[in-house]
């Protein structure tokens, strides 16, 4: 039985702007979290020592050695176990209060509605494009608000999204990238860190978004670059022209998308006289690593104050590590009234290995 009196949340029950009362909403939440792993374990671990009445894991895998860097729900003993029962298990230790529910499934298009009904916010700690979109969809259809996260190497990223008169996830990234074009953190790695500090920031969105505290992430994208301790947010808006959140209706703007080109293609395209412009969009560091000779440097967070020295009758080819942040940089474009816009799939870093080996791969 949920005990409001509990010892554990005094240092909640005291907190000016917070409360009884909001304890009393963390009681009654109910939280989907999708994804037992580096984001979905500390967001778990936290949200449930704060004292969120139910939470819900989905998630099919079984913990294994290289998890145990970043999935600090796990540990070494529990190698080879299913992690929603090991997870189940830890968060009734750190709060025997909270109701646990598992799911030993995937999340995917045709068990996302149920998966996502009866809950008051979704946390996306997944690892897959298929997940996230699917819970996108099922979110919005059901009026739920899901809080994103994703992470790579050092970085990561976190916003709110499908919450009432926000943007939704495929106003930020419309077309899902084709399998292969963005690296897993198997293939590129993350710093331990990244995630914990990343799954918490998804917890605090969790909490503001049950206790009505605060000003969630709804349209805005915090970027975090763990190497120069920095952060950014840039504004993510509601798209009138998105497939599931906008309203076809009222738009009598041209049709606009963005062209999804292969480095090779994007190459072959330089050698016109109609040639695309190419901006990178990663951060002056990474330009100084490697470049392209013909490209022009304007960092994501600069975006926005330099786009006034663009020319919207350009064709703009944009470009980053891996194709993420340019299609970012593209849909804010769009946005903004520019048409004629590229989308270099897979980076600088495809570039190195599909048109110019000799450029450094980092």
């Amino acid at each position: 039985m949920y005990d409001l009196s509990d010892p554990r949340y005094a240092r909640q029950l005291v907190l000016r702007g917070f409360g009884p009362a909001a304890q009393e909403r963390l009681a009654n939440g109910r939280v989907l979290i999708v994804g037992a792993g580096g984001l979905g374990s500390p967001a778990a671990s936290y949200l449930a020592a704060a004292g969120v009445g139910t939470i819900s894991l989905v998630d099919t895998d079984v913990v294994d050695v290289t998890n145990l860097h970043r999935q600090l729900l796990y540990t070494t003993p529990d190698v080879g176990r299913r992690k929603v029962d090991v997870a189940r298990e830890r968060l009734q230790a750190i709060n025997p209060q909270v109701v646990v529910h598992t799911h030993d499934t995937r999340l995917n298009a045709v068990n996302a509605a149920g998966l996502v009904a009866g809950h008051d916010v979704v946390i996306d700690a997944t690892d897959n494009f298929p997940a996230r979109y699917a819970i996108n969809d099922a979110c919005l259809a059901q009026g739920i608000p899901f809080v994103y996260g994703s992470v790579a190497r050092f970085d990561g990223q976190v916003s709110v999204f499908a919450a009432p008169d926000g943007p939704c996830y495929r106003c930020l990234f419309p077309v899902m990238p084709a399998p292969g074009t963005v690296p897993t953190c198997a293939e590129e790695g993350v710093l331990g860190v990244v995630p914990g500090i990343i799954g918490l920031h998804q917890a605090a969105e969790a909490i503001k978004l049950l206790t009505a505290i605060g000003t969630p992430l709804v349209g805005q994208l915090l970027l975090v670059d763990l190497l120069a301790q920095d952060s950014q947010r840039i504004a993510v808006a509601k798209r009138h022209d998105c497939p599931t959140c906008g309203d076809v209706r009222i738009s009598s703007r041209p049709a606009m998308s963005i062209q999804h080109c292969n480095p090779a293609d994007v190459a072959a395209l330089l050698t016109r006289d109609d040639a695309p412009i190419i901006i990178d969009v990663r951060e002056p560091w990474e330009y100084d690593l490697v470049h392209l000779p013909v490209s022009t440097l304007i960092p994501l967070n600069t975006l926005a104050s330099k786009a006034s020295a663009l020319d919207p009758s350009r064709t703009y080819a944009l470009l980053c590590h891996h194709g993420m942040r340019s299609e970012m940089a593209a849909n804010w474009l769009m946005q903004h009234g520019f048409s004629h816009l590229i989308n270099i799939d897979g980076g600088i870093d495809a570039w190195s290995m599909d048109v110019d080996p000799s450029l450094p791969r980092y």
